[in-house]
Order: structure tokens, then C-alpha cells, then sequence
């Protein structure tokens, strides 16, 4: 199940990249050409973006693309390796946890008070419930993640590793 929402995952992002990229630059050739673009372009490339970078993050834990400092944790092998990765996973599911909970009643509250955004004229709390799936997203491959550790496992995963 998890690699079928990977794929999902990678589809939506792959899209939505191409799709605010037109918006933009159909914004540029708008302002360039015409002296006049529509506001809805620019605002819903920028929802489109806040998706992508919580998305993202959540694809980068599956990943282990996470930005971490590694010189001192790689020193270590066996079990004191291991607890140190788990540590470093529990606060990180803490936090991401944390995203997901004070995420959520960002969201019921935006619906509760009927929030517009300025130029769509859409509900401001489908664009906040980016912050949400991605603190969910995050903390369920977090557990994944922390198996994949007590299983001695702490290298990225050759086959789905990112060239830089």
C-alpha cells in the first residue's frame, strides 16, 4: 500500500510542478505581452507550491533525503547507532506529529470561520491542508523508518536514491 501511495505521490508531484510552471509562465507572458495577467495564476501557483513542499517532505523522509548532519552519528555502528537513529527519528515524529495535530485544527478552524483566499475566491483551508497530509505523510514513513533502523538498516534506499 505504501509503495502504490509512493507512486501517487511521485505522479502529483511531477504535475503539479508542470502545472505551476505553466502558471507562471503564462503570469510572465501575461504581464510581458498583454500588460495584464490574471491574480488567480500567481495565487494558485503558490498553493500549488505549499502541496509540493509538504508532499515533498513527507516523499524526502521515504527517501532519506532529509537534510541531517551525518559526521558524527555515521561513526557509530551496532546498538548505540541504533539508538542514536531512534532518538533522532522520535523527535522528528514528534515534530511532525505535532504538524499534523496543530495542522488539522488550523484547518477546522479556517472552514469553521469560512476563509476566502483573495483572487480564487476558494476556501483558504484547502491550501492550509497541505501542512496536515504532509505532517501525517512524514510521521508514517517516520515509523517505517524506525523499523527499517531496529532492522539495521540505516543507509537510503538504493533503489529509490535521488541523484543530486
Amino acid at each position: 500500500m505504501l509503495k502504490k501511495f509512493s507512486k501517487f505521490e511521485e505522479i502529483l508531484l511531477v504535475l503539479s510542478l508542470a502545472v505551476m510552471v505553466a502558471l507562471i509562465f503564462g503570469q510572465v507572458v501575461g504581464r510581458k505581452v498583454f500588460d495584464s495577467a490574471p491574480s488567480w495564476t500567481e495565487e494558485l501557483a503558490r498553493y500549488i507550491h505549499i502541496f509540493q513542499v509538504w508532499i515533498g517532505a513527507s516523499y524526502a523522509v521515504k527517501l532519506r533525503q532529509h537534510i541531517r548532519v551525518e559526521a558524527f552519528i555515521t561513526r557509530f555502528h551496532g546498538i548505540f547507532r541504533q539508538i542514536l537513529e531512534t532518538l533522532s527519528i522520535i523527535i522528528w515524529f514528534m515534530m511532525a506529529l505535532f504538524l499534523a495535530v496543530f495542522g488539522t485544527q488550523l484547518v477546522l478552524s479556517s472552514l469553521k470561520h469560512g476563509q476566502l483566499a483573495p483572487a480564487m475566491q476558494i476556501p483558504i483551508w484547502i491550501a492550509f491542508l497541505a501542512i496536515p497530509l504532509g505532517g501525517a505523510g512524514m510521521a508514517i514513513r517516520l515509523i517505517v523508518q524506525l523499523v527499517e533502523v531496529w532492522k539495521g538498516n540505516y543507509e537510503k534506499p538504493a533503489d529509490e536514491e535521488m541523484i543530486a
